[in-house]
């Protein structure tokens, strides 16, 4: 089975990824058949890039993707949404509850 996760990559202490399509029994940093983004972990905003078709391309051959991938492809096809820990999400999801 195929598996869309992150690859680190980068220096001790500054942490970056790279998206990857890999065999699920391939280690994290192991073997993977194809890069189709990134992640920089330093970066307020913009901080990730993100090969929609490929990723179309690999869920239509039945890769499944990891939780931070898939919000990651989330926010890539939506621009206007935040990652659920920002604090702009918190407060608003607080004023939508009150």
């Amino acid at each position: 089975m195929v598996k869309l996760r992150m690859r680190r990559t980068g220096c001790k202490n500054h942490a970056t990824y790279r998206i990857v399509a890999a065999d699920a029994a391939s280690p994290r940093d192991g073997k993977f058949i194809e890069i189709l983004g990134w992640y920089d972990t330093a970066i307020k905003d913009d901080n990730f890039k993100i090969d929609l078709e490929r990723v179309d391309y690999w869920f239509s051959k039945g890769a499944q993707a990891s939780t931070t991938v898939a919000s990651l492809i989330r926010r890539a096809r939506n621009p206007q949404l935040k990652p659920h820990h920002s604090k702009k999400a918190k407060a608003a999801k607080a004023e939508a509850q009150a």
